[in-house]
């Protein structure tokens, strides 16, 4: 009985051994070829609150680019053309209950399982993003920010070279309260407006965004009739009306990035109040908003902080990528484009297939190198870096990233600021 299974053992050893020869199959347990590695795919990752619809249509806009960039044959590393490849994973930095470290948890997953070369659209919120930079920092990986808004982003990067890692596409809280101030400033002027209202959600760039905006207003001869902060999922808003309607503020600066907060607009139309809603309020700002909620939003003016939802004459890319966009994921869906996030990652694949060109490599250090001397034409505007590795934005698309402010106006979206981007100028709506 011995004999006849040594005898097997010996036939089995054998013709593995011939199988192996032939097939090449015993070479290949280790990793793969240096040959074999330059056609696989770049591996892009994507860990952000994906249950959010900013950070959902941003997701979505990272991967038309991917697309584009792929169907033209990929990104060139060092004369070899590679495509990219998106790996997502959800953060949940949006929803009130979920820790830091579970969003910084989620991050790491990605990082160790995914292996990615660099990382776009980033988490949400600002607070999660300031945690999240020293483990950028600890793993050396390029690391796209198109969402959260904290200057206390640039702070840190100019504070310590190993935060060099990251860059942020999208727009920062300074320039908003920038670009607010001259929107606000304007409407002063054209409709002699002095009493103003601010209302935001509480959370770190909406606050921030406010409270500076409050100090600019009182230092500008405006009148502040009040400033209040709601908690994210919140969805009454019946006090802060009563109090503007009572102390005649004729300007409500709302800012919000929560589902909820459109019921802001709504409640202040069944109520009556007179005022003009001049800010941010995430869930007006995509197209679909009108079939949404009507009459309600006639008037308000919206800020789009990177534009991608409205087609502009003065951004050209955002006309082929409205309709790229609605080829691919259906026109419900590009209704859906909201006014933060979508193009900043949009244009972040853009800016790192040009950087990985530049740098012929991968190697992350060489990349940070490559990013730097960004210097191209986007869908938000020209773009180009500062020392603290903020895109810079302006007025003039054709030199600068720009924000844009439209106007609600009888169902479509017109847009009003800045001057060089502008197809209307803001009107009252009729009394209500």
């Amino acid at each position: 009985m011995k004999k006849k299974t040594l005898t097997f053992g010996v036939s089995l050893l054998l013709i593995t051994s011939m199988l192996l020869s032939v097939t090449g199959c015993g070479q290949k347990t280790t990793a793969p070829t240096s040959t074999e590695k330059k056609t696989d795919s770049i591996v892009l990752g994507v860990a952000t609150s994906l249950g959010q619809f900013d950070a959902a249509g941003s997701l979505k806009a990272a991967q038309l680019a991917v697309d584009e960039i792929n169907a033209s044959g990929g990104v060139d590393v060092g004369g070899t053309k590679r495509p990219f490849e998106i790996v997502s994973i959800d953060t949940r930095d949006s929803e009130p209950s979920i820790p830091v470290t579970d969003a910084l948890a989620a991050i790491e997953k990605q990082i160790l399982e995914k292996k990615p070369a660099a990382m776009v659209v980033g988490v949400l919120r600002s607070e999660v993003l300031l945690s999240a930079m020293d483990m950028i920092a600890k793993y050396k990986l390029p690391y796209m920010v198109s969402i959260a808004m904290t200057p206390d982003f640039e702070k840190k990067v100019e504070s310590d070279p190993k935060y060099k890692y990251l860059f942020r596409v999208g727009l920062s809280s300074p320039y908003l309260v920038g670009n607010l101030s001259e929107n606000i400033a304007s409407i002063g002027k054209t409709f002699n407006y002095n009493k103003i209202y601010f209302v935001n959600q509480d959370v770190a760039w909406a606050k921030g965004t406010n409270d500076a905006l409050e100090k600019w207003a009182k230092a500008n001869g405006w009148t502040v009739v009040g400033h209040d902060a709601y908690p994210t999922g919140a969805s009454d808003f019946s006090s802060t009306l009563n109090k503007a309607k009572l102390g005649g503020a004729e300007l409500i600066v709302p800012l919000f990035d929560m589902p909820e907060s459109a019921n802001l607009v709504k409640q202040a139309s069944s109520m009556k109040v007179p005022s003009l809603f001049a800010g941010f309020i995430s869930s007006a700002a995509s197209e679909s908003s009108w079939k949404t909620f009507g009459g309600d939003i006639n008037g308000l003016v919206n800020f789009l902080f990177e534009n991608a939802s409205l087609p502009v004459k003065a951004l050209p890319k955002s006309i082929t990528f409205n309709e790229a966009y609605g080829k691919k994921f259906g026109e419900a869906e590009r209704t859906k484009i909201t006014g933060h996030g979508g193009g900043p990652s949009y244009d972040s694949i853009y800016i790192l297939a040009e950087a990985i060109k530049k740098a012929g490599s991968l190697d992350a250090d060489k990349l940070v190198t490559a990013l730097e001397q960004t210097d191209m034409d986007g869908m938000i505007g020209h773009l180009k870096f500062n020392k603290n590795h903020q895109i810079i934005y302006g007025n003039d698309p054709k030199t600068t990233a720009v924000s844009i402010a439209f106007q609600w106006v009888d169902g479509k979206r017109v847009a009003v600021y800045p001057e060089a981007v502008a197809e209307g100028a803001i009107v009252l709506p009729a009394a209500k």
